[in-house]
């Protein structure tokens, strides 16, 4: 996917998670997120589009920390996220390729460079943080298209959890395959007590495969939905989902 294809989603899923989260009303629980009501949804969001908008607008190469979260509720907390993603939205489009930012995991193409990077980035966290909005208002969440949700897999896979943070880890070496039926991807992930080592392709032995189509998977792997289909070691399937929240 191209960054002008991110581009677009981003904007298109920045709309409809406000359009659920209106839906719903900023007390109504997410099923996706138990801890979290709409309006904890809507704070996060809204910060992380200005804290990744500050990267960029700004050219800034090295970390702070996310904003405060602001202390609104109901129409003006609505009114502020939405103000938020048309900022980051805006302020993307208005960027130069070339632009100087930090970035913070090692994701491989299609992301090369910064604005690629925030771009990419912020889609996938949008149309994830969508889906919950959407779980919280009911009815039936929109799809993640197969394309965007290869790459999404492909950048959590190979970009979050190549960094040192990563919590999945295995006393003895193990290898996991991560494989989207609908689509010609397949990853595999050798764990171990380092950060996981992803590569693209299906060589050698498993010890646990999960598999499904790629918007199922997309989502079972950000622990939204359950993985479609575990064959081999289920202990593996349990533990990613015990230890691959992204702090």
């Amino acid at each position: 996917m191209e960054t002008a294809e991110f581009l677009e989603a981003l904007d298109r899923e920045g709309r409809a998670l406000a359009a659920a989260a209106e839906a719903a009303g900023t007390d109504a629980k997410v099923p996706t997120c138990p801890e979290w009501q709409v309006r904890d949804l809507l704070r996060h969001t809204g910060a992380v589009h200005r804290w990744a908008t500050a990267f960029v607008a700004e050219q800034l190469t090295s970390p702070r920390p996310l904003g405060e979260e602001p202390d609104l509720d109901g129409a003006e907390l609505l009114a502020w996220y939405r103000e938020s993603h048309r900022r980051l939205v805006d302020t993307l489009a208005a960027a130069s390729p070339g632009t100087s930012a930090w970035t913070f995991h090692p994701a491989p193409l299609p992301s090369p460079s910064p604005l690629a990077f925030w771009t990419r980035r912020q889609a996938h966290e949008t149309a994830v943080h969508r889906y919950d909005a959407e779980t919280a208002r009911g009815g039936s969440p929109s799809p993640v298209g197969t394309e965007f949700a290869v790459d999404g897999i492909d950048e959590l896979l190979r970009g979050f959890h190549a960094r040192p943070k990563s919590r999945v880890r295995t006393a003895e070496p193990r290898v996991l395959r991560v494989r989207a039926t609908d689509a010609d991807a397949v990853w595999t992930v050798r764990l171990s007590a380092e950060p996981p080592v992803t590569t693209r392709g299906d060589a050698g032995t498993a010890d646990a495969e999960l598999a499904g189509r790629a918007d199922q998977l997309y989502l079972a792997l950000w622990n939204r939905v359950p993985v479609p289909q575990v064959t081999g070691d289920a202990a593996l399937a349990a533990l990613w989902r015990e230890t691959s929240a992204i702090g």
